[in-house]
This record gives C-alpha cells, sequence and structure tokens, in this order.
C-alpha cells in the first residue's frame, strides 16, 4: 500500500463551520516558510541587480529579473520529483520536514558574503527544499477535508474555504516578510536579509514537528522495486543531460553561463509540462470521467500559466520600477522598495477570511472553477494597465505610489479568485493514486508561467514600461475572453466537479 492510499485518521475534522485540528498545524508551517521564501525573494532581483560596489551581484535588469523568473520556475518545477518523492518513499508528513531542513540550508548559505557561486548554490538549495515541502502541505490540507461527508456542494463549498484560510497563512507570512528581510537587506546589509529568512524557515520546522499529532496518519510507502529505481536514475540522468545540452547550445550562441542557464531551463519546464501531461493521460486508462476530468485541468493548467507569467513579475520587473520610478519619500525619509512587496500580502489577508465566507454562503450558487478562473485573468489584465499608466506616467521621473496601492489591490482580488480555487480543484480533479503528483501539476503551472516569465521579461529592454505592461494587460483579458467562452464545455469535462 503506498501513502496515497491510507485513509485519513486522527485529523480532528468536524463538521458544521468549525476548522479540522489540523488546519492550525499547516497553517503555521505555511506561514513561516512562505515568511522565508517572500522574505528572500523580496530582496532578491534588487540584490542581483544592485551594483558590486553596494554589495550586489551587478547583473542587468532585465537579466536579474530573468534569474528571478528561472529561480521561481526551479522552485515549482522541484515540487514534481518532490510529490514522487512524497507519493512513493516518504509520505507527506516526512517530506515537508526533510524539505525544510533543506530550505533552512539554502537560505543559511545566502546569508553567507562568499559571492555568487554561494548564490546561486544557496537558491538552488532553496528550490529543492521547496519543491519537497509544497506538494505535501497542500495534500494534507485536502485530506483534512477528505474525512468530512455532507452533500457534494456543500463538501466543495467547505473546502474552498478551508484553502481561502490556509491562503490567509502564505499572506501573513508573505505580508511580514518584505519588512523585515527588506530593512535589513536594504538598510544593513544584504545578506542579514537572507539570514533572517532562515530564522523563518526553522521555525516553521519547529512549529510541524510539535503538531504532529494533528496531521493525518500515514503509513510508510513501499521501497522501489528494482525497475522503478531504474527508472527514476534514467529519468534524472535525462533530465540532467537534457539540461547540460540546452546550456551548451545556449553558450554556442553567444549567451553568457547565467542566461545559457535561464534558457535551458525554460525549455526543460516547457518539456516536462508536456510530458507530465501525456504520463498523466496514459495513466488515466480509458475511463471517460478521469480522462475528461484531466482534459478539464489542461484548460485550468494553460489559464494558471497565463496568470503566473504576468503576476510573477510583481516581484521582479515591478520592484525595479518602483525602485526607478517611484516616489518613496514618507514622512520625509525614503521607504525601503522591498516594503512595497508587503502590500499584496496586506491585500490578501484582508481579503482571505471576506472570500472565505463569501464561498460558504454562496455554497451551491457560487461561480463554478472556470468562471472564477476567467474573472481572475480579466482582473489581471486591469492590473496591468493600471501599471502602464504608471509607466506612461512617469517617463524619466516618478510617480506617485498610489498607481502600485491601485495595481496591487486589483491583482490581488484576481489571485484570490484563482490560487485558492486551482489549489482545491486541483486536489478534487486527481485521481486519489495520483494526488501528490496531480497536485504537483498545479506547482508545475506557476513553474512554467515563471520560466515563461524569464523570457518575457527580456522585452522590458527595450520598451519602456507603459508599452510594455499594456501589452501585458491585453493579453491577460484575451485569456479571459477565451475562458469564458469555454466555460460550459469545461464543466461537462469536469464531471460533476464544481
Amino acid at each position: 500500500m503506498t501513502e496515497t492510499d491510507e485513509p485519513v485518521r486522527r485529523t480532528g475534522a468536524t463538521g458544521g463551520t468549525r476548522r479540522p485540528r489540523g488546519l492550525l498545524t499547516l497553517w503555521g508551517v505555511e506561514m513561516w516558510e512562505r515568511f522565508s521564501f517572500y522574505g528572500m525573494r523580496a530582496i532578491l532581483v534588487l540584490y542581483l541587480a544592485a551594483p558590486a560596489g553596494d554589495g550586489g551581484l551587478g547583473l542587468a535588469p532585465h537579466t536579474a529579473a530573468a534569474v528571478f523568473g528561472v529561480y521561481g520556475a526551479l522552485v515549482n518545477l522541484l515540487a514534481l520529483p518532490g510529490g514522487w518523492i512524497a507519493d512513493r518513499l516518504w509520505g507527506s508528513y516526512r517530506a515537508i520536514v526533510r524539505g525544510g531542513v533543506v530550505i533552512t540550508a539554502g537560505h543559511t548559505v545566502l546569508a553567507v558574503p562568499a559571492g555568487a557561486a554561494a548564490t546561486y548554490t544557496g537558491l538552488l538549495l532553496v528550490a529543492v527544499g521547496t519543491g519537497l515541502l509544497k506538494p505535501g502541505v497542500s495534500t494534507l490540507v485536502g485530506r483534512l477535508y477528505d474525512a468530512e461527508g455532507g452533500r457534494a456542494a456543500s463538501a466543495a463549498a467547505r473546502r474552498d474555504a478551508g484553502f481561502s484560510v490556509f491562503y490567509l497563512g502564505i499572506s501573513l507570512g508573505a505580508f511580514a516578510a518584505p519588512l523585515i528581510t527588506g530593512c535589513l537587506g536594504e538598510r544593513v546589509e544584504w545578506h542579514a536579509g537572507f539570514g533572517a529568512a532562515a530564522a523563518g524557515m526553522l521555525v516553521g520546522l519547529l512549529v510541524c514537528l510539535r503538531g504532529r499529532r494533528r496531521l493525518p496518519v500515514e503509513r510508510r510507502a513501499r521501497r522501489l522495486s528494482p525497475a522503478q529505481t531504474r527508472r527514476a536514475v534514467a529519468v534524472g540522468g535525462a533530465t540532467a543531460v537534457f539540461l547540460a545540452a540546452g546550456c551548451t547550445v545556449a553558450l554556442l550562441w553567444g549567451h553568457s553561463l547565467t542566461e545559457a542557464v535561464v534558457q535551458a531551463v525554460t525549455l526543460l519546464t516547457v518539456a516536462v509540462a508536456v510530458m507530465c501531461f501525456a504520463v498523466l493521460f496514459r495513466t488515466a486508462g480509458p475511463d471517460p470521467v478521469e480522462r475528461g476530468r484531466l482534459a478539464a485541468y489542461v484548460w485550468l493548467f494553460l489559464a494558471a500559466t497565463v496568470f503566473w507569467t504576468i503576476a510573477e513579475q510583481g516581484g521582479s520587473l515591478i520592484s525595479l520600477f518602483v525602485r526607478d520610478h517611484v516616489d518613496r519619500t514618507l514622512a520625509g525619509r525614503e521607504v525601503p522598495t522591498s516594503w512595497f512587496q508587503s502590500l499584496g500580502p496586506f491585500y490578501s489577508v484582508l481579503l482571505a477570511g471576506a472570500f472565505a465566507a463569501l464561498w460558504l454562503r454562496l455554497g451551491g450558487r457560487q461561480p463554478g472553477t472556470p468562471a472564477k478562473f476567467a474573472l481572475a485573468l480579466g482582473g489581471l489584465g486591469l492590473a496591468s494597465l493600471v501599471m502602464a499608466g504608471a509607466g506612461w506616467s512617469a517617463g524619466a521621473g516618478r510617480v506617485t505610489p498610489l498607481w502600485l496601492v491601485v495595481a496591487f489591490w486589483v491583482q490581488i482580488v484576481a489571485e484570490m479568485l484563482l490560487s485558492p480555487t486551482g489549489l482545491s480543484v486541483t486536489t478534487r480533479l486527481a485521481p486519489v493514486r495520483l494526488a501528490h503528483r496531480v497536485m504537483s501539476l498545479w506547482f508545475l503551472s506557476v513553474a512554467l508561467g515563471s520560466a515563461l516569465s524569464a523570457q518575457v521579461v527580456r522585452l522590458s529592454a527595450v520598451w519602456p514600461p507603459g508599452p510594455y505592461f499594456a501589452v501585458l494587460g491585453a493579453a491577460a483579458l484575451l485569456a479571459s475572453a477565451a475562458l469564458a467562452l469555454a466555460r460550459g464545455r469545461l464543466r461537462r469535462l469536469m464531471h460533476g466537479v464544481a
């Protein structure tokens, strides 16, 4: 019996409006892990683009944004082997704990001022650890609600509401992190900010260990057979060869090593997405329900990819825009650039409870998943158009931060429609035996979006901010319209999953 076949026990799940007891533990783990992740992310692109004389790596702005994007791609791409390891070897809880240890090590390496080699090593460790931790946390949240009965519409509403509450933990950690790491990084020393991120992940590990009894009991999964081991080694080897070949070709085309890695990881992410869906459709076999739900998930996956391609630039190009084109003076003092990264999480904290209550109140009358995704893409398009207005207004000077206040508000409303819903619908569309792997596909949509953003941001080197953000907004609005037109067909393919 694999870990995914083990029934959920001792979750403390309750009916009515109360939450499963284990949700508090997973909420705390996610909050502190996100504190470490978003704390480092808030200062990463600024550190990469800062001159060497100011302690940074001195990369060109569009190259720093591309590195930021490909790092985000790796973080989420590695959720695929992380989910597989949780399914086949360790189970969710062990994957969470061991991933947390690797993340802490990565942030600790980043805290050491040892140049580019230490920076990229630390980023790789954080990406590996996050790939182990993230699928297990989200899957365990879904299992807490598997223990609850009730009507399908009511159960789906409670699950969506539960993921919205879980998302609040993400938002709280992401809100506090830039305020602390940003102040340390920009005002004291970049590596002091990275050290604060390491401390945050360590706290998350302690929360996980103390709350073990509240989580679903898991039976240790079977060891891999020799054939499975050979297959895993072959996949790992093929991935390494693919990356090496991609880097080599890019170098021969005249790219620097950093740019070559960006190109290779982008190609790998696209290839992995195509292969994963091909394997899942083959595994689903002739079952029309499973195949229909996977077909619907392809549409949702592509919509999410478009969303993250644009939204992930909030931590890179928009951060650099704030640094160069926004008046950051408050009460006679200039606030750190990274503090603007707390705007989005602050809005998420305000909105998470409202959205959870809204979905519970609407119950079966709430919009379906395709409609929520279409609304999310439309909102993101509007946010991008607000940023286009800021870019045109700035010219060669600086604009009021109110542009950012409005843009982040609209974007986070859109994200609250898409992200918790995406996590929830993934757990409901996934076949039970493939729970971790299908959950990993949700993170793969973020990976693919981040990888594509690493390519799109190159246009910022030739287009000024106004036209650049206007094109992004138009792309999001077109994707929204396409999904809205297809929502009827998607509902049929989802076979009863709202």
